[in-house]
C-alpha cells in the first residue's frame, strides 16, 4: 500500500487488467498493448499513485539522474547550438555525479511523448527535468510544476512564478538587442529591419519586444513591415526574405535577425536576388553559432554564454534536489558584441 491509500492490486482492479500488467507498465516493458499501458498509467495519474520500486526514492533516496528534454520538431543532430545545449548540461550534471536521462518531444503535438515524460516523473525514475526549447506557457511542464517536481527551464519568462520548485535560464534577449541596434545606429543606420524567431517561444517575442525597445532608445521608428516573422531555423531567415522580396517593398539599410541560422538563410536568400551583405545590407545574427565567423561575410553577432548559464541552472537543480538550495532562481546568461564584416556605415 502506498500513501494515497492504494496498490498495485487495486490499480488492476481499477483497469480491468491483471497486477503482472500493471507491474509490466510500470517497469516501461514493451510488451504491452499501447491501449492498455495508456488505461492503466490514467489510473495510476488519477490517484497519484507511486509505485513501490520509488518507496526508497520518497523515503530520502535518490536516483541521482536529472531528465534533459528537448522540444524541438526538426533534427537536434543538426544544429550546433542545440547539440552544445545539451553538452553543457550533460558536462555539468556529470561534474555533481548525476547521470542524465534524454529525450525529445517534437513539439507540443506529441501526446505520446509529453505522456511518457509525465510518466517518468511520476514514477520516481528521475530527481527533477530540465526542458528546452518549451514555449512560454507549457501546459504539462506548468503541471508538473503544480505537482511538486523540480522543474528547470531555458529561455522563459519568469514574471509571476515563484514556485520553490522552479528554476529559470534567461538567455538575455533584451539586452543583445539594443547592443545591436545602437551599433547600427553609431553606423548610421536608420532604416532597420527585424526578423522574428518563433514567437510562440518565450525568446522570439522577447526578442522582438527587445527590438522594439531598443529602436525607441536610439530614437528610431518601427516600420511594421519591416519586422518580418520567420523562426529560428536557416530556412525561416531564407523563406521570410524570399517573401518579403516578392512582395516588391523597398528593404531597410540594416537587419537583426532571431539567430545567426536565421541570419545565415537570410543572406543566402538576400544573394540570390543580387543583393550583397554588408554592401547594400546590413545584417546582424544573434548567438555567435560556430560557424558565424568563417561565414562569408563573417557575422556580426551577440555571442550569449549559454554554456555558462546551463551550467549554472544545472547545478542550481542538482542543488535543489540534494535540499543545498532553496527557493525559485532565475540565472542570466552573460553577452557579448562581436563585431565583424556583416555592417557597414551609410
Amino acid at each position: 500500500m502506498n500513501n494515497n491509500g492504494i496498490n498495485a492490486t487495486e490499480i488492476a482492479r481499477l483497469a480491468g487488467v491483471s497486477r503482472s500488467t500493471v507491474s509490466r507498465v510500470i517497469n516501461n516493458y514493451a510488451n504491452v498493448p499501447p491501449e492498455t499501458r495508456r488505461k492503466v498509467m490514467e489510473i495510476i495519474r488519477r490517484h497519484r499513485y507511486v509505485p513501490n520500486m520509488s518507496a526508497q526514492v520518497l523515503a530520502g533516496k535518490k536516483t541521482k539522474t536529472i531528465g534533459l528534454f528537448m522540444i524541438e520538431k526538426g533534427h537536434v543532430s543538426a544544429d550546433i547550438i542545440s547539440n552544445m545545449l545539451l553538452a553543457s548540461v550533460i558536462e555539468s550534471a556529470s561534474m555533481h555525479g548525476y547521470y542524465v536521462l534524454t529525450h525529445i518531444i517534437r513539439g507540443n503535438c506529441d501526446s505520446d511523448s509529453i505522456s511518457g515524460v509525465k510518466d517518468i516523473f511520476y514514477q520516481r525514475r528521475i530527481d527533477g527535468g530540465l526542458f528546452i526549447g518549451a514555449t512560454n506557457d507549457e501546459p504539462f511542464i506548468e503541471e508538473l510544476v503544480a505537482e511538486g517536481f523540480w522543474v528547470a527551464t531555458v529561455d522563459q519568462s519568469f514574471e509571476g512564478r515563484e514556485e520553490p520548485n522552479r528554476m529559470v535560464a534567461d538567455l538575455n534577449n533584451e539586452t543583445g538587442m539594443r547592443l545591436a541596434v545602437s551599433h547600427l545606429a553609431e553606423l548610421n543606420h536608420r532604416e532597420i529591419g527585424h526578423v522574428s524567431g518563433d514567437l510562440n517561444r518565450y525568446s522570439g517575442p522577447a526578442k522582438l519586444e527587445g527590438f522594439r525597445k531598443a529602436m525607441a532608445h536610439c530614437g528610431l521608428t518601427v516600420r511594421e513591415d519591416w519586422i518580418m516573422p520567420g523562426g529560428f531555423h536557416e530556412t525561416n531567415g531564407y523563406d521570410a526574405i524570399r517573401t518579403f522580396l516578392a512582395s516588391g517593398k523597398r528593404l531597410p539599410t540594416a537587419i537583426v535577425m532571431a539567430n545567426d541560422s536565421v541570419a545565415f538563410g537570410a543572406i543566402r536568400a538576400l544573394k540570390e536576388h543580387g543583393i550583397e551583405v554588408p554592401r547594400d545590407i546590413s545584417i546582424i545574427g544573434f548567438d555567435d553559432h560556430a560557424l558565424s565567423a568563417r561565414f562569408q561575410p563573417p557575422l556580426t553577432t551577440l555571442r550569449v554564454d549559454f554554456a555558462g548559464v546551463l551550467e549554472q541552472l544545472t547545478t542550481s537543480l542538482i542543488q535543489h534536489i540534494e535540499q543545498k538550495a532553496f527557493g525559485a532562481e532565475k540565472f542570466t546568461a552573460s553577452t557579448q558584441f562581436i563585431t565583424r564584416d556583416s555592417c557597414q556605415s551609410i
